[in-house]
């Protein structure tokens, strides 16, 4: 089995891999981890909790955006799973052409995430919404080039960035409205936000069709904690919750 590890800002998100089928996931609050034994409890703790047997894991694979548990995690794979972490990262022999301007900038949930689709839909060009923490939103040209993208704050950091630094917002749940216009403070607060980043989505899929497709057709392809949200807005050409697992996959496989 392989173990594959997508470390985020907010959430560390694990699957388990037997041969090609995704047999079990879970997550783990990324503030919570601390010591390499905390994490090797946890993880070891969860795949017995999902009836299967830690010392099957026969390989990790890590994609991380968190520099500071580096050292945790290279350490936990060896002493809790007698396993050399591999940890993906630009440089890394993936298939994919970066064509960043500075290739070593590319975090390893976008690398991960273009290999995933890739994967699953080659020779198509590919536009990648990530709605985690923040929303990235990144493109793969069908020749495998991964050209570049966005970023900006994702739904739960605006609602944080709001209720931190205003004196009467709140924080609220983001949920989709009913309708545009909000009619108390609550309902305004996630309806500017759900339609400021359904917007954004929007202008920004259509400046990279008249920037870089033109008359070529994509597939657009949500992915992330919250894109199931705007699952009926239309934007998306598929919905792929593992996308970052799967490319981890892969990547450790192409090793």
């Amino acid at each position: 089995m392989l173990l594959c590890l997508d470390i985020g800002n907010t959430d560390l998100l694990v699957g388990v891999f037997q041969k090609d089928e995704i047999i079990a996931r879970f997550r783990y609050n990324t503030s919570m981890i601390g010591t390499a034994d905390q994490l090797g409890i946890f993880l070891w703790q969860a795949l017995t909790h999902h009836k299967m047997a830690p010392e099957k894991i026969k390989g990790m694979a890590v994609s991380s955006v968190v520099p500071r548990l580096d050292f945790t995690v290279k350490h936990m794979a060896k002493e809790y799973f007698k396993q050399e972490a591999f940890y993906l990262q630009a440089g890394v022999k993936t298939g994919l052409n970066i064509k960043y301007k500075n290739p070593l900038e590319v975090g390893a949930d976008r690398i991960a995430n273009a290999v995933g689709a890739i994967f699953l839909h080659p020779k198509q060009n590919i536009i990648m919404v990530d709605m985690g923490t923040a929303t990235t939103i990144d493109t793969v040209t069908k020749n495998g080039e991964y050209l570049g993208g966005v970023i900006m704050p994702g739904v739960r950091l605006s609602v944080e960035a709001l209720a931190a630094n205003t004196a009467k917002l709140m924080s609220v749940q983001i949920e989709r409205p009913t309708q545009i216009l909000g009619q108390v403070t609550k309902e305004s607060i996630q309806n500017g936000i759900y339609f400021s980043q359904l917007g954004a989505i929007k202008e920004i899929i259509a400046g990279y069709q008249r920037e870089i497709f033109k008359e070529e057709t994509f597939v657009v392809l949500g992915t992330g904690g919250f894109s199931s949200l705007y699952k009926e807005e239309k934007i998306f050409d598929a919905l792929v919750p593992d996308m970052v697992l799967i490319g981890l996959k892969q990547a450790y496989e192409m090793r």
